[in-house]
């Protein structure tokens, strides 16, 4: 009897042990490899939220892949690559080659517009303005480029803009005259490539978006509203503008429509890591977190940020419940 006596303080005593250690470990966080498909455009704001992220869960790999938004989509949908979270500089990527298949939701975060950007070293960098920028486009001795539209948004978006100023300035027949002073291989898969190729003043011109412009420390032109793809106000006048692109499946192309820019992120549904994911979101998406670096990095969050119904945002893990509004 007196030996059961003794071994109940040490039975305690255990049980107290194993409680504190899986306390402990609960309290820990999520941990382990997050992996990450993303928009090109994204790569510095999302290489700020990093550090600060896997400071606060310092058991987190935060592993980026930034490329083409569609190309993002299809290493998901056509490779089957593993992948926790995506985000695409275009929402509707995530649209059509995700939902429902691959992903449940969509949350837009941010918007931004296109700029035509250029260096000291850029042919005409004294005298281009936004009056002239597309009679300089369009001279022998100048080089210029954009993304490719099959892969990333900015690539057709950058021609959407090209569309858009032809109907604005009245201008017939200058969206073909300023694709063919762009030789093809001045298209290249991601716009940020084209980052190198301005500064060693190897192009003259690209391009991009402004908070990428900002992030570089670019020169750039700012074009009129009614054509630069910044304001959700002239979507009907945006929606003019249509580039056909590669489809869904291999071999099929779609149309994309000119709509303002808006950003999309999702979860993944067969995401390797969803606590860490989540984690991730949670912060991204706060005003004071990452949204808060998007807006010092040049690009214009959405506070709260939205999705289009009320079904989708009660699809939402409870922690991005709070982050989000029903908008459309």
């Amino acid at each position: 009897m007196k030996r059961r006596r003794l071994l109940r303080p040490v039975v305690v005593l255990l049980l107290c042990a194993t409680v504190v250690f899986f306390s402990t470990f609960a309290l820990a966080g999520p941990s382990g490899k997050l992996i990450m498909f993303h928009a090109g455009s994204l790569s510095v704001p999302l290489a700020a939220m990093e550090k600060v992220f896997e400071a606060k869960y310092s058991g987190v790999d935060l592993q980026r892949e930034p490329a083409g938004s569609q190309k993002c989509a299809r290493k998901i949908s056509d490779i089957g690559k593993p992948c926790d979270i995506m985000a695409s500089a275009d929402y509707k990527v995530i649209d059509k080659l995700l939902i429902p298949n691959y992903a449940d939701w969509n949350i837009r975060f941010a918007t931004n517009q296109l700029v035509l950007c250029y260096t000291d070293k850029s042919a005409y960098a004294d005298t281009v303005n936004a009056n002239n920028w597309y009679q300089i486009l369009q001279k022998k001795d100048v080089v210029w480029g954009h993304a490719d539209p099959n892969v990333d948004p900015c690539g057709y978006r950058s021609l959407m803009v090209m569309q858009l100023a032809e109907k604005a300035l009245k201008k017939p027949g200058l969206y073909k005259a300023l694709i063919a002073s762009r030789p093809e291989e001045n298209v290249r898969p991601k716009s940020v490539e084209l980052i190198s190729l301005l500064q060693t003043g190897n192009m003259d011109y690209a391009w991009e978006y402004l908070s990428v412009a900002v992030q570089h420390g670019l020169k750039y032109i700012i074009l009129p509203d009614e054509m630069n793809l910044g304001n959700y106000k002239y979507d009907s006048t945006y929606a003019q503008a249509f580039v056909e692109v590669t489809g869904k499946k291999p071999g099929t192309t779609m149309i994309i429509k000119g709509k303002s820019c808006t950003y999309g992120v999702t979860l993944i549904k067969d995401a390797p890591n969803p606590e860490a994911a989540i984690a991730f979101l949670e912060y991204m998406l706060d005003p004071e977190g990452g949204l808060k670096i998007l807006k010092e990095m040049g690009q214009h969050p959405f506070i709260p940020c939205r999705v289009p119904t009320a079904d989708m945002k009660k699809a939402l893990p409870a922690g991005l419940q709070k982050l989000v509004e029903v908008k459309n």
